[in-house]
């Protein structure tokens, strides 16, 4: 036995909710803003940890486009996904569907060809060299209306990427109604594609309802707000409707005051399937690894219920079967090395 911050450093993990932009430490925006003298962003990562301190969700907004604008050209977007993978791989991740955004890259210049190869190009290496299987959501930004919807929508469905399992939404909410989207996810739900808006984390349940009933979302991006319906955490549990759970970017985002405060614990009360991501995790000051270690003290869960918890999110994601099984043994053989004959904690649904 060890201690649990060793236990979730060492777990196998999958993660369903973190951004392709949002992934890069210090030390790949440096690189990136090293390329491109232009930038206002540091290119010092202590600056740069300076420059990741937000007074609330418009400002992270503001910062987040600052280092979009970094991403010029395919040679940045293949640089980019790479090294996110191997800081992943270095977490123990096995797992992840990265969340893209290619209309922020697209409109800025970069082919929308050269950037798919620049992507497939990333996670054929990642997988080949680090052992970290890359999937793709590519999302909306909200905030740039339909133009970027259909372009979108036409990218993902015309263009698509070996990789693309998923469709999704993000940006503020506040001001951007999720039904607009409808035809756009219509259209990726009929190509194949899987629906993962962003819902519910700093506007009310209403949005979450919106998500399900006009984007059919499959998974739900944060939905912080679901505890505040007791007939919207019904239909979630019922239907098993996972819960993109990210607890330290809901509170530097300012959607939760404080991390006692956060509604993980009643979400899995309700016996509503939550997973534990990282979503912005150098912006936000995190790792996966770190949001296991809160969620734990959250949920008062030992080894084996943090494994539970783990599984939650290789059940809930959209790879095959044969590779949900093997993730799933692996970590089901790492926990019982680990904990040898320890009795387990009750684990979340």
């Amino acid at each position: 036995m060890g201690d649990i911050e060793t236990f979730i450093a060492g777990m196998p993990k999958a993660e369903l909710h973190v951004h392709h932009v949002g992934s890069a430490s210090p030390r790949i925006v440096a690189q990136l803003a090293q390329r491109h003298e232009d930038t206002r962003v540091p290119t010092d990562p202590d600056a740069l940890r300076q420059y990741f301190t937000f007074t609330d969700f418009a400002h992270f907004i503001e910062v987040y486009l600052s280092v979009v604008d970094l991403v010029r050209d395919a040679e940045d977007v293949r640089l980019l996904t790479y090294e996110v993978a191997k800081d992943m791989a270095a977490q123990n991740i096995r797992y992840a569907e990265l969340t893209v955004t290619p209309f922020s890259s697209t409109n800025r210049g970069i082919p929308p060809l050269a950037f798919m190869e620049a992507i497939e190009d990333a996670r054929a290496a990642a997988s080949r060299e680090l052992g970290v299987s890359l999937r793709w959501c590519f999302d909306i930004p909200g905030e740039a209306g339909l133009e970027a919807a259909e372009q979108t929508a036409r990218m993902a469905c015309d263009l698509r990427p070996e990789g693309l399992v998923s469709f999704g939404l993000g940006g503020p909410e506040i001001g951007v109604p999720r039904p607009q989207f409808k035809p756009y996810f219509d259209q990726a739900i009929v190509d194949g594609l899987r629906s993962v808006p962003h819902a519910g984390e700093t506007t009310g349940p209403e949005t979450i309802w919106d998500a399900l009933i006009d984007l059919r979302a499959d998974r739900i991006g944060h939905g912080t707000s679901a505890v505040q319906d007791p007939e919207l955490l019904a239909h979630l549990a019922e239907r098993e409707i996972p819960l993109e759970v990210c607890p330290t970017s809901n509170i530097a985002t300012g959607a939760i005051d404080a991390i006692e405060n956060h509604p993980l614990p009643r979400m899995v009360e309700a016996g509503v399937r939550v997973t534990i991501n990282s979503d912005d995790p150098p912006m936000f000051g995190t790792t996966l690894n770190h949001e296991y270690q809160v969620a734990a003290q959250l949920l008062d869960l030992d080894e084996r219920g943090i494994a539970e918890l783990a599984k939650n999110a290789v059940e809930a994601s959209f790879m095959d079967t044969t590779q949900r099984s093997a993730l799933a043994a692996e970590i089901d053989a790492y926990t019982s090395d680990w904990c040898d004959g320890v009795p387990s904690a009750v684990a979340p649904a």
